[in-house]
């Protein structure tokens, strides 16, 4: 049996912004994608393939046998401030949201979404269509809970523990009992911590798996749909090429 399909999604790029690139590439796109998730799914059983953002996600997700949804920049203010508003009843909840490590996508007119964004939501909306199990990693999450119609927590610094190796361990997170979560990391799972936003209110279908001591969402799973995903970084642990989300994905993906 020929090994499953996994596609990636990653990040684009101006070549200014990539230090060693000559100058002539200064305004040619780059497409980067990090090496640890598709080394993680390589060592998982499953043959990891770069999806470029030009490309049309319904033409993909039918020749995929799962999606990655990885880390990365913050998801579109705008996809959700709608909601935060009508949450807070002030207007406050669309000020608290922040911009980190911008894309130079991102640079769009008002009321359009930057091209990963509409990228990322298009394939989910695919995969889903064609029954593709999902994983979401970080910024995974957040789009999933985002696509769903859920919210996020804007901005949780005292998370962000970025001055450490990444596979530094600050804190545990309990999964919940007879969870996926719960049998594939057991009750207590030790994780990094590189993110600044969270899943706040979750979307339809979504139940919360795992937290973090102070009640952050730190997993989810979809209740009808092959989707589970996680706030950490579990490509950048010590032992990532045996992480159990990734096997996950793959003996999914191999149904």
């Amino acid at each position: 049996m020929p090994k499953p399909l996994i596609g990636l999604v990653g990040r684009r790029r101006k070549g200014s912004r990539i230090g060693g690139f000559p100058p002539v590439f200064t305004d040619v796109d780059v497409d980067l994608y990090i090496a640890h998730y598709a080394q993680a799914v390589n060592a998982a059983g499953g043959i990891a393939v770069y999806l470029p953002l030009d490309a049309d996600p319904t033409d993909i997700a039918p020749r995929l046998d799962g999606v990655l949804l990885t880390g990365g920049e913050d998801v579109a203010a705008s996809l959700y401030a709608d909601r935060l508003v009508t949450e807070a009843g002030d207007g406050s909840g669309a000020s608290a949201v922040s911009a980190f490590d911008t894309p130079d996508d991102a640079v769009v007119p008002d009321g359009q979404i930057p091209l990963r964004d509409a990228f990322e939501l298009e394939l989910l909306d695919a995969a889903v269509t064609a029954d593709v199990p999902v994983l979401g990693i970080c910024r995974g999450i957040q789009l999933l809970t985002v696509a769903a119609g859920g919210t996020l927590h804007p901005d949780l610094p005292a998370h962000a523990f970025v001055d450490g190796p990444p596979d530094a361990t600050p804190h545990v997170v309990t999964t919940t009992e007879g969870s996926e979560l719960r049998r594939l990391y057991g009750p207590e799972v030790a994780v990094n911590s590189l993110h600044h936003q969270a899943a706040d209110q979750l979307g339809d279908g979504y139940v919360a798996t795992a937290h973090s001591p102070d009640g952050i969402i730190e997993g989810m799973e979809h209740a009808e749909f092959p989707i589970i995903a996680v706030q950490w970084h579990p490509e950048l642990m010590t032992g990532a090429l045996a992480d159990p989300c990734f096997r996950w994905l793959v003996d999914h993906a191999s149904r």
